[in-house]
């Protein structure tokens, strides 16, 4: 079976070399060697100056918008996976939403300002399939509103956009290191941010609060990411180059040999140095779209819909309507994209496409 991704393993003698540092050590958890090393490399490899590894991509999320949300109204998207509105949600936040930008597919920056009130804190957009927002346009509204500025940028690891991390952007960014991700750590995830100050703040939130054993900054949590976590992260890290040259191949493939007469692909922003981590493609109905993983299926090919639905949808989220983002959600298809996809798996997949929509 093909599935729309596959975790990349790293050599298991070279993750087990990881792991017996833990085990001789006999410390696999409250940031023991393996996570600050892993930190102290991610830093080197992502030009960034601070960075908090943690135990999943939510918990960033959540310390976000405990330190910045503050209760209030959020202004988000969408189209992004359900952990992006229900971390709002579950932080005693009111998500608002704002629709997204037909091409881009991330939130439309120029519908924005119309969305905020006096209860508005903060803004929470996600680079979408690792396609940067428009950072700019938003560091404006937020500075002229006296608004944060929080990114999901789960699907953006080795991102660049106009020659630096995308992670370097907002007031905090946050990440997935989830398993299915281009870089993993089995489980887990990262809080990025620059002011010095703030981080220390989101440091002490991950860790219950904690300034030293006996004493306490404030409210915290446990999200710590284990020495297991990292052990798979420092593997797999020496590799991203491989990893996404290899994915890039693909992303070729598709693009070369779909018909995209029939179909659409996102746009990349103009200055990004993208990551290959998805490849969705947008159909021009739901129907289309139902027919054509049908047929995938039938073949042992499992493409995702993905995002579905979008989030104003459900009912628990309760937000108004959206067009684009609900008109994408129907037809849109992330096609199979991992490292090691075969290229007659690859034809076969473009085939069996091409000859549904002709």
């Amino acid at each position: 079976m093909i599935h729309v991704t596959k975790t990349y393993l790293p050599p298991l003698e070279e993750y087990n070399n990881y792991l017996k540092k833990a085990w001789n050590k006999k410390w696999i958890t409250n940031r023991g060697e393996l996570v600050l090393e892993l930190e102290s490399r991610l830093k080197k490899h992502l030009g960034i100056s601070n960075i908090l590894a943690t135990s999943n991509g939510t918990v960033p999320l959540q310390i976000a918008l405990k330190l910045l949300g503050k209760g209030g109204e959020i202004i988000t998207t969408p189209f992004s996976y359900i952990a992006t509105s229900a971390a709002i949600v579950w932080e005693h936040c009111t998500p608002v939403f704002v629709d997204i930008h037909p091409e881009y597919l991330c939130i439309d920056e120029t519908q924005i300002e119309a969305a905020i009130t006096s209860k508005t804190t903060t803004i929470l957009a996600t680079h979408v399939f690792g396609n940067p927002c428009n950072v700019e346009v938003i560091k404006k509204i937020a500075k002229k509103h006296n608004l944060y500025v929080i990114y999901d940028a789960a699907h953006c690891f080795d991102v660049m956009y106009k020659g630096q991390s995308i992670f370097n952007y907002g007031d905090i960014s946050t990440c997935s290191f989830h398993a299915t991700k281009l870089f993993h750590t089995g489980e887990g995830g990262a809080l990025f941010c620059k002011d010095t100050a703030l981080a220390q703040k989101a440091f002490y939130s991950h860790n219950f609060g904690h300034k030293d054993l006996l004493s306490f900054h404030g409210l915290g949590i446990n999200g710590k990411m284990s020495e297991l976590q990292a052990a798979m992260g420092l593997a797999v890290l020496p590799y991203m180059e491989k990893i996404i040259s290899s994915r890039k191949q693909v992303v070729n493939y598709y693009d070369t040999h779909l018909d995209f007469s029939n179909l659409k692909k996102i746009k990349i922003r103009k200055n990004t140095q993208w990551n290959y981590s998805y490849y969705p493609v947008i159909f021009d109905s739901e129907k289309t779209l139902l027919n054509v993983e049908k047929v995938l299926n039938t073949a042992g090919i499992f493409p995702r819909r993905y995002f579905y639905p979008s989030l104003n949808t459900l009912p628990f989220l309760k937000g108004g309507k959206m067009s684009i983002s609900e008109k994408i959600s129907k037809t849109i298809l992330c096609l199979p994209l991992y490292a090691d996809l075969e290229l007659c798996d690859i034809r076969n997949i473009v085939t069996l496409i091409n000859n549904e929509i002709c």
